[in-house]
């Protein structure tokens, strides 16, 4: 028999604020989070994009010191998000061995392990700190989580690219539905926003080169976008099911119907113009779902800002719901946020979760024209939802293929 899973807390830290609420408030407020980057080492290494979506809030200004040394920054902003929902969720009381971890990033430990390199060449192996290999593991997020909350019903990771933690989502319902835990700690985090990324993702032409306008760089379906902002920040969400969730008298922010996990097996960095495999993934997703696609009304799409993606989104939309889609309200979130990468599901999952819950759908800023050969009904200012149950989409599309997302209901 299929269980009903739930949402009982959320947590994030972003570009656009230190917390769940505050991004919250903030992406409706159309605030964005593009700046420009005052480190030295983009001005030393010429660096043709000198801005990214850095989190508001430090996490420096967070953590004590002794979490900041031994954690690499994707697991401490992971640990910041990850304490913020479990609060949120009431803290609750629950059997170890019956609480579980899906946690994702899409590249990991990269400043811990370039780092290392640097202290290596310049001062020798005995100057390596020992943590080194704990800190750069793409599983450090979680196992940072896990740790921090006592999980010992598994601690999983997802490396997915920028799919990575809407398919942590779609485990952790697969994890509730097989009855392997009561409640899922399921989110993803990235702090990638290094010189290494910004020259690799520039030189393949994947950034946006607005250096002179950082806030209005990322604009998704708008006929002058010109490539995706970085990001990057973490976001949690407390995954649990209904009967569990209800005998603690949590608060419920919305229902997780499901998801549904594809590939293209088309192209390293491209996405299939034809969009057949993440229509294919929308569809599965629907189905686990036990909904019509007509009960879609809404759905937060990948929309990096990116020429080619955002069509070949919009070819995957069109091929799922035909006539319908001109129906379904859109919003592009990575206009505010940037492009957290592996983080990116988690935080749009967050917000999908919200626009139920607070019956808000967000906006999608920076679009001044649209292109006309995307034809949705883009939500552009906050818009109420319109009463009635409702079911909402979160996509998320990665180099190599993949294609995950997840479905949501109002309670």
């Amino acid at each position: 028999m299929t269980k009903k899973i739930v949402i009982t807390g959320i947590g994030a830290t972003s570009p656009l604020g230190g917390t769940a609420r505050e991004s919250w408030a903030a992406l409706l407020a159309g605030e964005a989070g593009g700046r420009v980057l005052e480190s030295d080492w983009v001005y030393a290494l010429e660096l043709p994009v000198t801005f990214a979506a850095t989190a508001k809030v430090p996490a420096t200004d967070i953590l004590e010191r002794h979490e900041l040394k031994r954690l690499d920054p994707s697991s401490q902003f992971a640990l910041i998000a990850g304490r913020e929902a479990w609060a949120d969720a009431g803290s609750p009381d629950i059997d170890p061995e019956r609480l579980a971890v899906d946690w994702a990033t899409g590249i990991g430990g990269v400043w811990t392990l370039l780092d290392a390199w640097d202290t290596l060449r310049e001062r020798g192996p005995r100057r390596v700190l020992p943590m080194t290999v704990p800190m750069l593991m793409p599983n450090g997020p979680a196992a940072a989580v896990g740790m921090e909350l006592h999980a010992r019903a598994g601690i999983r990771t997802v490396v997915s690219a920028c799919a990575s933690s809407t398919e942590s989502l779609v485990n952790a319902w697969e994890h509730l539905q097989a009855g392997k835990a009561d409640i899922v700690i399921a989110g993803g985090s990235e702090a990638a926003i290094h010189p290494i990324t910004i020259a690799s993702f520039a030189a393949m032409q994947a950034l946006s080169r607005r250096n002179d306008s950082p806030s209005t760089a990322s604009r998704p379906y708008d006929v002058s976008r010109d490539g995706f902002v970085m990001g990057e920040g973490a976001a949690a969400l407390i995954v649990e099911t209904e009967e569990h969730a209800q005998a603690r008298g949590a608060r419920i922010y919305a229902e997780l119907l499901g998801g549904a996990v594809t590939s293209d097996a088309y192209h390293i960095t491209a996405p299939d113009p034809e969009g057949t495999e993440a229509a294919r993934a929308m569809k599965a997703t629907v189905e686990s779902a036990g909904a019509a696609l007509s009960d879609v009304r809404h759905i937060n799409a990948h929309a990096t800002s990116t020429p080619v993606g955002d069509i070949a989104e919009y070819n995957a939309l069109r091929r799922v719901f035909g006539d319908h889609l001109d129906t379904i309200a859109v919003s592009a979130t990575k206009a505010a946020t940037g492009h957290l990468l592996g983080g990116a599901g988690a935080i749009e999952a967050l917000f999908t979760v919200l626009a139920l819950h607070e019956r808000m759908l967000p906006p999608t800023i920076n679009l001044t024209e649209q292109d006309p050969a995307i034809p949705l009904d883009v939500v552009t200012s906050p818009r109420p939802l319109p009463p009635g149950d409702t079911v909402a989409l979160s996509n998320s599309f990665g180099f190599g293929g993949h294609n995950a997302v997840a479905a949501f209901r109002s309670v």
